[in-house]
């Protein structure tokens, strides 16, 4: 193993608690994962010792505090290797990144007959946006269907690429799922068609190396709260040739040029973006976790987790009348099941009482629970503060479920 896992674990201070009487085993990092002291220690350092409106002041504080701030967006750059800190735009998080996209994008690029294709495993995020640009400007989603074993039908994508397609927008990983999707290829594809892609890369941000000019997509959008940042700070990295043409997504100070009551001319990228006074104090979290991971190592924190997600799935088999939901050939971090006929909620709720903390329900992709046919799952996500130990102790704990539940 390339770090110590005992170490990590001390740099994480809410892991070291009882629940319910029982160590926490805290496996519900799909959702969010724990914030290390780093990080916690930078986010509250701002409000000790710099705190001030950025960007808009002339004295000390301000320009301290704007320095910060923008030392971050240059550390973002760096770790998506974007090819300028001009591309990367701070928002609230994912889902606010992908709603300015279909915002901004939407209303400059797409009209009525126009099509953007989705997946059947995207978080509603990357679904419920695109459906209110449907209903305003026209726009028609097509859908890329899902395998049994929770694959993207890649046949099926390829054919629904045409000349009415303006946009992909996919998943990097499934929340559900723990599918790897083939991103590179169906960026690809769809720029030998002229169509750009956007990446959801929430659940990929802090499992696996991202290099946004390798990949060559459009867009990339991720959250912090799901890479050991504070909440309410997240990221869309855009190309340059996007961003320049795409009007703002809000109105309000800091993105604007000058501003008359016969006309108003905006900032230049990325302010254009950015209106009204952001979470800076989130945003030097967020640079405080970048750091975090880029000290682990990125190669290295990905080939622990891979090991023990295998290690997982082959325990967890063991379990009677366990049945996974998603087997692709290509997957990590994210463990979805169901307990014979037992509702995920009774599942969840039993485990509760012996101090895990897993996620149960559709996981806010109730149109990938209706493809497979069913309610919803109990879901394991694993970060690289997850030992064997806890997966050991999972295993016992879901065999007891199950004799419990019958």
């Amino acid at each position: 193993m390339a770090f110590d896992i005992r170490k990590i674990r001390d740099d994480f201070p809410i892991l070291h608690q009882d629940v319910n009487g029982k160590p926490l085993v805290y496996l519900d990092n799909a959702a969010t994962t724990q914030k290390p002291l780093s990080v916690i220690d930078a986010e509250a350092g701002v409000y000790k010792t710099i705190n001030s409106n950025i960007h808009r002041g002339v004295h000390h504080l301000s320009n301290v505090c704007t320095e910060a701030f923008e030392d971050v967006r240059k550390k973002t750059a760096d770790f998506l290797n974007a090819g300028s800190s001009d591309e990367v735009i701070f928002t609230r998080g994912t889902t606010e990144s992908v709603n300015l996209l279909s915002s901004s994008f939407g209303e400059t690029f797409l009209g009525q007959g126009d099509e953007i294709i989705l997946t059947e495993m995207e978080h509603h995020s990357n679904i419920v946006p695109w459906q209110l640009l449907a209903q305003r400007q026209g726009v028609v989603i097509k859908v890329v269907p899902v395998t049994d074993e929770g694959e993207l039908d890649m046949q099926a994508f390829t054919e629904l690429l045409n000349e009415k397609t303006r946009l992909v927008a996919v998943t990097h990983i499934s929340n559900v799922l723990g599918t790897i999707n083939p991103v590179k290829e169906m960026i690809v594809l769809a720029h030998a068609a002229g169509v750009p892609v956007m990446v959801d890369g929430a659940q990929a941000i802090h499992h696996v190396p991202v290099d946004v000019q390798k990949l060559d997509c459009d867009f990339y959008v991720f959250s912090g709260h799901k890479m050991y940042a504070p909440t309410g700070v997240g990221v869309l990295y855009g190309k340059r040739k996007w961003l320049e043409q795409m009007n703002p997504y809000q109105g309000g100070g800091e993105m604007i040029d000058k501003v008359s009551f016969s006309g108003t001319t905006f900032n230049d990228l990325p302010y254009k973006f950015e209106a009204g006074t952001p979470n800076y104090a989130g945003v030097i979290g967020l640079g405080a976790a970048i750091d975090y991971l880029k000290n682990l190592g990125t190669k290295a924190v990905w080939e622990y987790e891979h090991e023990l997600f295998e290690y997982a799935v082959k325990q967890m088999r063991e379990v009677p009348g366990i049945r996974f939901v998603g087997q692709a050939q290509n997957h990590t971090s994210v463990i979805s099941f169901l307990l014979g006929d037992s509702h995920p909620f009774d599942v969840g709720t039993l485990l509760d009482k012996l101090g895990f903390a897993l996620r149960t329900g559709h996981h806010c992709a109730q149109p990938l629970m209706d493809r497979f046919g069913i309610p919803g799952t109990v879901r394991a996500s694993f970060a690289f503060y997850n030992t064997r130990e806890e997966t050991d102790s999972l295993v016992d704990a879901l065999k007891r479920v199950a004799m419990m539940l019958g």
